[in-house]
């Protein structure tokens, strides 16, 4: 259903009216859902003096040259509402959802728009389990679809991979590629066993996820935790989900670490590997770490690509028809 487009009509937009009455249906649903249940929906800045490290994440960045920055001070384009929310959540706001623009950088293809939209909730007192009984009950509620499957990081890996997470090796990494022919930098022999998981998972068990019903991957390995909180016992693993279906990602979310100590120690591991990858540092955020420091509120919290949602809900089979506009038009 992609349009055909021309030079002379590049101005026009490569999504369709249907497209578009689509997505302002699925807004409209999506902030009735949480009304009812008392969520409230908040607004928080797209511009950010400081912004929380994520090494697989390339920041957009500006100037802002004013009262307070004569001489310029940079500014972030967020890659999600996630600090600005947490401080909201540890001033007392209760639960909250937002629908925002969000930035990264570097990210154009199929699935992919470097601004996108994204629809963020965070759930006091909930589990990340009931959480995603919540996430199976708002798509059930936007789309009719069933209640996801759900199955742990280490059981989808040992199915496709063969793998058991935590006994491979390095060279058992690599014969797994070398066996699936996935092709790997020149550097990859410097991969870190973080960065194997992430390459064998995205190349071989993604694509076979959630293509007779959606699927909860869950409780990936304490590496891939970043802010989610760690289960308690041996081997470590995150309490955090990802959801799949026809092997495209939809959500992520966690049980949120509650720890400003620990919050600011992985944010600094961040850090250590985007120089590992001659990435540029990220300022870090010391509003957001004082906020963790006052209390963050148990709670528990999932973003979700809105526009991949809508790609499911029309059936469309790249991203761009369902934005008005993309990155080379824009």
């Amino acid at each position: 259903m992609t349009q055909q487009r021309d030079a002379t009509a590049s101005w026009k937009p490569t999504t369709t009216w249907a497209a578009l009455q689509a997505r302002a249906n699925l807004v409209r649903q999506i902030r009735s859902y949480f009304e009812e249940r008392g969520v409230l929906e908040v607004d928080t800045p797209i511009l950010s003096n400081a912004a929380l490290p994520d090494y697989q994440v390339e920041y957009f960045t500006t100037r802002y040259v004013g009262p307070g920055a004569a001489h310029g001070r940079t500014m972030y384009l967020h890659t999600s509402p996630e600090i600005a929310m947490k401080r909201l959540l540890a001033a007392g706001s209760g639960c909250i959802y937002q629908i925002c623009k969000v930035f990264r950088n570097g990210e154009s293809g199929a699935m992919h728009n470097p601004e996108f939209t994204m629809l963020e909730w965070y759930r006091l007192n909930f589990s990340y389990h009931e959480l995603m009984d919540e996430i199976d009950d708002l798509l059930a509620t936007l789309l009719s679809w069933p209640s996801a499957e759900r199955v742990t990081f280490d059981e989808t890996m040992a199915r496709w991979t063969g793998l058991n997470v935590d006994q491979a090796r390095i060279a058992d990494f690599e014969s797994c590629a070398e066996l699936h022919r996935i092709r790997v930098g020149t550097q990859s022999g410097d991969y870190s066993r973080e960065q194997w998981l992430d390459l064998l998972f995205s190349h071989i068990v993604q694509p076979r996820l959630g293509h007779e019903r959606p699927v909860f991957v869950y409780d990936y390995p304490a590496d891939q935790a970043l802010l989610a909180k760690l289960k308690p016992g041996l081997p470590p693993r995150a309490a955090r989900f990802e959801l799949f279906t026809a092997g495209v990602e939809l959500a992520n979310g966690y049980e949120e670490l509650d720890n400003s100590e620990i919050v600011i120690q992985r944010a600094q591991c961040e850090q250590k590997k985007r120089k590992q990858m001659a990435r540029e540092p990220v300022i870090l955020s010391e509003s957001f770490s004082a906020a963790m420091a006052s209390g963050l509120p148990p709670c528990s919290g999932v973003a979700l690509g809105l526009d991949r949602l809508l790609m499911m809900a029309v059936k469309a089979e790249a991203i761009d028809e369902v934005i008005s506009f993309t990155v080379e038009q824009a």
